[in-house]
């Protein structure tokens, strides 16, 4: 076992050094150097698309989604509601109204029945979330997209490298947003990709993100732009991540493996995914029995050195979005409420995972420590 067990920690070492070097030594460091479009290029061709677009979060790949499908004012857009609250800011900063569904209980992913009761005449997109790394079920999402003719994007950002039918998450919609944040299955340190199916409507986004200057002119701002644009020294870590990808997954798969066999027999459950559908395990989170005490497991866990972190509380729960709580949301207050996020950072070696497990087993054997009451 290691000295120290990570939750999220980035795993960054020797290569990213050397292509932060690079990007130091070429003095390319802010928004312009060829690592901008180089990673971009190459991120592009890992998802099999034509173009990819960086930003500076996947917040800002969520805001220029919604900004360039012309959502605003008086429009609706329907979201889960047991999402991080980055996924629905975005829809008020286009002044258009979050409108937020239930999940179901075993993908723990948005549930499209909840979506199809809540379609009106002002719904304009569906905003999904592969959480967790999890894929939605996007045979029925492109059905919804199709029958009810609205825009649908992808928070990929949590499912970087997860694929349904063989096909990668984010790939699927009219646009797809990705995260480099320093948890994420790979790191920038910040910084957001965007791709889409409308490459004319990527070009566009990529002007707007850069103030939407018109270099052939010099400083003319023909539009209202934003300052979303990755660095060069952002992208130069994230070309390094980029080639150490494929481990980082793997490692992720084999930590959700070790947990699952360890704590299911035990009756920990997890995040079901549909038959066609292959995770990212950007974390894995277990759910427990109504009998455990999740504040107290999460205490007592931190008291032998182990991090976890709550899942997502659901999001009518914070002040901006309490107004929006007129609906069921019994399965994402059930999973909130029962359960945790485990160490999954790629850091971290099967020994340590095998140790946790082992800490989390004698816990529950306890009945006084971390049940109810």
């Amino acid at each position: 076992m290691s000295k120290q067990i990570y939750l999220d920690a980035p795993n960054v070492g020797e290569l990213e050094k050397e292509y932060l070097c690079k990007a130091v030594d070429s003095g390319y460091i802010s928004t312009f150097g060829p690592f901008v479009s180089e990673f971009e290029d190459k991120f592009a061709a890992y998802l099999g698309v034509e173009k990819s677009v960086s930003t500076q979060s996947g917040t800002a790949a969520l805001h220029m989604a919604l900004y360039e499908l012309g959502i605003g004012k008086g429009d609706e857009v329907i979201v889960p509601a047991l999402t991080f609250i980055a996924t629905a800011n975005p829809i008020t900063y286009v002044s258009a109204t979050p409108v937020f569904v239930d999940v179901d209980a075993d993908t723990w992913n948005v549930d499209s029945d909840e979506i199809e009761k809540n379609i009106t005449e002002k719904t304009k997109a569906v905003i999904i979330v592969h959480l967790y790394g999890n894929p939605c079920d996007m045979e029925k999402m492109m059905k919804i997209r199709e029958q009810y003719k609205v825009a649908l994007i992808e928070d990929a950002t949590e499912s970087l490298g997860a694929k349904y039918k063989n096909k990668f998450t984010g790939t699927f919609g009219d646009f797809g947003c990705f995260s480099f944040n320093g948890n994420k299955v790979i790191t920038t340190g910040g910084g957001g990709m965007i791709v889409g199916k409308d490459t004319k409507r990527l070009e566009h986004i990529k002007f707007l993100s850069s103030q939407a200057r018109d270099g052939s002119d010099g400083f003319s701002h023909p539009e209202i732009g934003f300052n979303y644009r990755m660095t060069n020294i952002e992208a130069a870590l994230g070309l390094a991540q980029l080639k150490r990808l494929a481990v980082f997954l793997a490692r992720k798969k084999e930590f959700h493996k070790i947990y699952k066999d360890q704590l299911h027999k035990i009756g920990v459950g997890f995040q079901e995914a549909y038959e066609t559908a292959e995770s990212s395990y950007w974390l894995t989170c277990a759910i427990f029995k109504k009998d455990v005490n999740v504040p107290k497991l999460q205490r007592a866990l931190k008291d032998k050195g182990i991090p976890t972190r709550r899942v997502f509380m659901p999001l009518t729960e914070f002040p901006p979005y309490k107004t929006y709580k007129n609906r069921d949301l019994r399965n994402s207050h059930y999973i909130y409420e029962n359960s945790l996020c485990l160490p999954s950072s790629s850091l971290n070696s099967n020994e340590d995972v095998y140790h946790v497990c082992k800490v989390i087993k004698e816990l529950l054997g306890q009945a006084k420590g971390v049940t109810q009451g």
